[in-house]
């Protein structure tokens, strides 16, 4: 049987795994699923059509589950998936998905949300990613596996951020951000590469060149980005992390691409 505090209030109809902890004051809906070794810390509000994945840990005052932010949303049927071992900490908000977004917002493994982050409805997070403190994510927002966003940083709708990426700390992205890019500002440039992640996750100095070397040709103020692409291309075919860069420009978005501001170009 689960382990829960005699302050908390659950549904009956809530799906709870028998090694799930559930700490004081406590509201949970009838629609929530909690996996195994799941740790409600107190005062967590679940609600909606939610899954909490395996060992994930929920901290005080968080929010999970509840109705979009969405004018739009009319009570339709709408999920939050949250995958294994996340860590949620306190004053956390995620919603559901909606009609325009295919009705889900998915969370994939073993990230960090910290204080008063926001997840908002049909984001697709992936795997390892960082929310700072207060960092803020609009509908429909995707990040790619191991990308940190700052504190109190804001991501536009529908914005794109690639794998490795980083967002630097207070910054307005409006733009799609590169894989293993770094951006800044209050309207987000590209400063760069996010060499301190690299680092971090074991690339070694000659990947860390290859890119180096690819960005300062994709982001070359000679000809068009068509061609320049075509040119990175060819002489990266084989380098996988350049490729997704590539494969991250040329796909189909709502938004432009963040560029380097004129001292960044380089």
């Amino acid at each position: 049987m689960p382990n829960i505090h005699p302050t908390s209030v659950i549904n009956p109809a809530a799906s709870i795994a028998d090694t799930v902890k559930i700490g004081p004051y406590c509201t949970i809906g009838p629609n929530v699923q909690i996996d195994e070794d799941v740790e409600l810390v107190s005062h967590v509000c679940l609600s909606g059509q939610t899954k909490i994945g395996k060992r994930s840990q929920i901290f005080p005052f968080s929010s999970i589950g509840s109705d979009p932010q969405d004018l739009k949303y009319n009570g339709e049927l709408s999920r939050l998936v949250i995958g294994e071992d996340n860590v949620i900490r306190e004053h956390v908000t995620m919603n559901p998905g909606t009609k325009g977004g295919g009705l889900l917002t998915k969370v994939g493994n073993n990230c960090l949300f910290m204080v008063g982050s926001h997840v908002a409805h049909d984001c697709k997070i992936g795997d390892k990613v960082i929310l700072v403190n207060n960092a803020t994510l609009g509908g429909h927002v995707e990040i790619g596996d191991w990308a940190l966003v700052g504190g109190l940083s804001a991501v536009h709708q529908f914005v794109r951020i690639g794998k490795h990426a980083m967002v630097g700390g207070m910054s307005g992205v409006e733009n799609d951000v590169i894989p293993y890019g770094s951006v800044i500002g209050n309207r987000a440039r590209l400063s760069g590469l996010n060499i301190v992640g690299l680092r971090r996750r074991g690339f070694s100095r000659d990947e860390i060149h290859d890119l180096r070397k690819a960005y300062r040709l994709i982001f070359a103020e000679e000809g068009t980005l068509t061609e320049r692409l075509e040119d990175v291309a060819e002489d990266f075919a084989n380098n996988e992390p350049v490729m997704e860069i590539l494969d991250f420009i040329r796909a189909e978005s709502t938004r432009a691409i963040c560029q380097p501001g004129l001292e960044d170009a380089a």
